[in-house]
């Protein structure tokens, strides 16, 4: 899969979308670190914010001595934030001590285009509110979606595992597949036998940052393989998968190039989608 290019036909549909909008949607990012990784992660979501048609400021909060006084900051940073923002992002990770649910559950789900608040997730799992205007998928949800929509993949009666259950990857991608009517494990590399489940997979996805911990002898010939885990290997970016597992594969995701460059994709196209609900309620009160 190249997630380099289905990323920019997907920006592309999305800047033609924020055109019809009055102004460019506006998204504020709070960052706590000003680590490497954290700059570059920041900078490409500025160039690719431009290229979905949006505009996307940068606010540092410098990490204080005490964890609560930080925490409190950054809570009020948020809120400060929604004021004038159309989304507004939580850099991760946070520091150490800081409770990270309290802060996400502090952007208002109408302005929460990552969905990492509780109230946003909770639209998400809930299949009886699926006609709710302000469902958004997670963005790693939304790049397994266009992958599989563009490869005629249907989940529906598939064995799926899923390793790891983080916020990010495994826990949303878990639901997801349950609500297409997949058969969903979720394992860890120290769970039973690991390479067993993996065996007998129809679709992995896998988000563990772990380097390398596939191998191809643990798949059957035509899995379904999304690596959506980064890691750090002799100063090279690597996923969870090792790349000679594309050989078993009837769908590979690559590390870099895959589901990342599409989930910073599907993260403005949610941006540009709470634009237009904004939009569509301020239109209706003027009425």
């Amino acid at each position: 899969v190249d997630g380099r290019a289905l990323a920019r036909e997907v920006l592309a549909r999305t800047k033609a979308r924020a055109a019809t909008l009055p102004r460019a949607p506006r998204v504020v990012a709070l960052a706590t670190s000003e680590s490497p990784a954290t700059k570059s992660y920041l900078s490409i979501k500025a160039a690719r914010a431009a290229d979905a048609g949006c505009v996307l400021e940068i606010r540092s909060i410098k990490s204080g001595i005490h964890k609560n006084l930080l925490q409190q900051e950054i809570v009020d940073s948020v809120k400060k934030a929604t004021e004038t923002a159309d989304a507004v992002i939580v850099q991760l990770p946070l520091p150490a001590g800081v409770d990270v649910k309290k802060v996400c559950d502090a952007i208002p789900v109408e302005k929460d285009a990552d969905i990492l608040s509780s109230a946003a997730r909770a639209l998400f799992e809930n299949m009886d509110l699926r006609n709710h205007s302000l469902i958004l998928l997670p963005p790693v949800v939304g790049a397994v979606r266009e992958i599989f929509s563009r490869n005629g993949i249907n989940p529906r009666g598939k064995k799926a595992v899923i390793i790891g259950d983080g916020w990010l990857v495994g826990n949303p991608c878990a639901v997801w597949l349950k609500q297409q009517g997949a058969s969903v494990s979720v394992v860890t590399s120290q769970s039973g036998d690991f390479p067993a489940a993996l065996r007998v997979a129809d679709i992995i996805v896998s988000g563990t940052g772990s380097p390398h911990l596939i191998k191809p002898k643990m798949l059957k010939q035509g899995v379904v393989l999304i690596d959506a885990g980064t890691s750090e290997s002799g100063g090279t970016i690597v996923g969870d998968a090792d790349p000679a597992c594309a050989q078993m594969c009837f769908l590979f995701t690559p590390v870099p190039g895959g589901v990342g460059p599409l989930a910073v994709a599907m993260l403005f196209e949610n941006t540009v989608t709470l634009a237009c609900l904004r939009r569509q309620a301020e239109k209706a009160m003027n009425i």
